[in-house]
């Protein structure tokens, strides 16, 4: 595992500490992807410095512990307050002078991108978002998977397995009305970023349901607009979820569909043949 360029500790406008890795693909600065891990997950892990590897040949590469994960200080909202977290990793991108961000979410990270890029003005916006085995809406429970996780989440002794044996620190307070917006209310307020929508339909956590709304959504905002729909669709057939199913060739794919969508090839780098 070969490790990342540098790591910083970058503060968020709510004054949490969040721990970056960068790595950088050396030459001019074009393109950088912000990648925002799965629960549970973090830039150190074996598979999110697998999917950085993947993903250099296109750019540079900005990851990040959400809160509650990893190095990074503070306790999970499980996808609220951690908008704060990728936004101040793709503030960071920018300060290192990269011209065009994508965002990258797998599982709560791909509800996270989609809710800071909906939620962002303009400047704080990432110029595209890639959202890989997201929820569409929250709290599902109709696979065995979410159910266990939401009761683990919601009970004392399940955030203590949480911290002791992944290191993940849970917000014990539940969400309260009026609830955060959702992947889906996200996706139909995006247009026109390019969006790219990522499922597998062998996912044990969420249907291919969760994804067809998403896409359902942001063509509908689109249409409401009226503005060209950007939004891509891809259906993987034999892939689960998230970090840990995510093939190298998907990963190499979902490098060029950036570069392709942002009309740039990493700069002076060439698509790999």
């Amino acid at each position: 595992m070969v490790p990342p360029t540098t790591v910083r500790r970058l503060l968020t406008v709510d004054g949490v500490a969040i721990s970056a890795a960068h790595d950088d693909p050396g030459g001019e600065r074009s393109v950088a992807f912000v990648v925002a891990h799965g629960f549970t997950g973090g830039w150190n892990r074996s598979d999110s410095r697998r999917i950085a590897a993947g993903l250099l040949p296109y750019g540079g590469v900005v990851s990040l512990d959400l809160r509650g994960h990893g190095a990074s200080a503070g306790a999970s909202t499980v996808g609220d307050a951690e908008v704060r977290d990728v936004a101040a990793a793709l503030d960071y991108a920018r300060w290192l002078g990269y011209r065009q961000l994508v965002s990258v979410g797998f599982s709560l990270g791909g509800s996270v991108v989609l809710r800071q890029a909906a939620l962002a003005d303009h400047a704080r916006r990432p110029d595209a978002v890639v959202t890989v085995s997201s929820a569409g809406f929250w709290f599902f429970q109709g696979t065995a998977p979410m159910r266990l996780l939401h009761r683990v989440v919601y009970s004392r002794t399940g955030r203590a397995v949480l911290r002791g044996a992944y290191g993940t620190r849970v917000l014990a307070r539940p969400w309260q009305e009026p609830y955060p917006m959702s992947p889906a209310e996200a996706a139909g307020a995006l247009a026109p970023l390019p969006l790219l929508v990522v499922h597998g339909d062998r996912d044990g956590y969420f249907p291919t349901e969760h994804a067809e709304l998403m896409v359902a959504a942001a063509r509908a905002g689109a249409a409401r607009r009226g503005v060209t729909d950007r939004t891509e669709y891809w259906l993987e057939r034999g892939f689960a979820h998230a970090e840990a199913a995510a093939s190298p060739e998907l990963v190499d794919r979902i490098g060029r569909w950036a570069v392709h969508v942002m009309g740039s090839a990493g700069g002076s780098q060439d698509l790999p043949a």
